[in-house]
């Protein structure tokens, strides 16, 4: 038996030619396939989204039932921050635990080691398939916002600036989102299982992004910190935006903000795939 260990450098193989590398691509139809080969995946995603937008209509409803007017903002404009938020979730909503491919799982089983050995890099290949997650959980997102804005559910933006600004600051946003995940995932190769990790991760995440609760109600310390990290530039920044209580003239700091983090992240990830190649050794005879 030899045993061979793989590429440090964290990339894995290369794609032997263009059409081989074309083909990568088809890997980000995994999560839609998957997801529309059982129905009920797609019902109960239908129904969570339809609940939690209806709760969080309701909720903000009732909160403004005895003034007009609260941190600044009347009800439609906070009702439509929260109703934004429950679609802007609706990025995360794909759940590959079903589907047994989860990189939890995969180190569980033994079988993260193939990542490695396919001509697509593992980097590459988790990229295309969180690109396949992304599209999926878009089209959900857009098709709630659709339907509540018909229904006048929520607002529209504030003005066709605010609107770009808002589509501007929402893609580094996602970007950021991307990064912060792939570390967490990455976090498997130390600790084998990263549940913790991940309930920490989605816990802070939510508090400070301002998925919870909004970040105007927090003090202006804890607002003026949470500015410097990532975590508000993936759905604060973006929504304050799109209701105007931002103004579309700060939004040059913001996105630098934003780009800072996405540079940091990335070397930091490329750092962390490295070391991660570096753990896996492959058996064989």
């Amino acid at each position: 038996m030899t045993s061979a260990t793989l590429d440090p450098a964290g990339y894995g193989a290369r794609p032997r030619d263009s059409r081989q590398s074309g083909r990568a691509w088809r890997a980000a139809r995994v999560t839609v396939l998957s997801e529309f080969y059982e129905r009920g995946r797609v019902a109960s995603t239908l129904f969570m989204l339809s609940t939690r937008a209806a709760l969080t209509y309701w909720l903000w409803h009732a909160l403004y039932a005895s003034t007009t007017s609260s941190a600044g903002l009347n009800v439609r404009q906070a009702t439509t921050y929260a109703m934004l938020g429950v679609f802007y979730i609706a990025f995360r909503t794909v759940n590959r635990w079903a589907a047994r491919d989860t990189m939890v799982q995969l180190m569980l089983e033994g079988t993260i080691a193939y990542w490695f050995l396919r001509p697509v890099s593992p980097r590459r290949y988790y990229a295309i398939r969180a690109s396949g997650d992304l599209a999926y959980g878009t089209g959900w997102a857009v098709l709630a916002y659709c339907v509540c804005l018909a229904g006048g559910l929520v607002e529209p933006p504030v003005s066709t600036r605010a609107g770009l600004a808002t589509l501007a600051s929402l893609a580094l946003g996602l970007v950021i989102l991307y990064y912060l995940k792939l570390l967490i995932d990455l976090a498997c190769f130390w600790t084998t299982v990263n549940f913790q990790l991940m309930i920490m991760y989605e816990i802070v995440q939510n508090v400070l992004a301002g998925a919870l609760v909004p970040l105007w109600f927090f003090p202006a310390w804890f607002t003026s910190f949470d500015r410097l990290l990532p975590f508000q530039g993936t759905l604060n920044v973006p929504l304050s935006l799109y209701i105007g209580r931002t103004p579309v003239s700060q939004l040059g700091g913001d996105l630098a903000v934003q780009a800072i983090w996405i540079v940091v992240l990335a070397l930091l990830s490329t750092l962390v795939w490295r070391r991660a190649a570096e753990r896996v050794t492959v058996l064989g005879g």
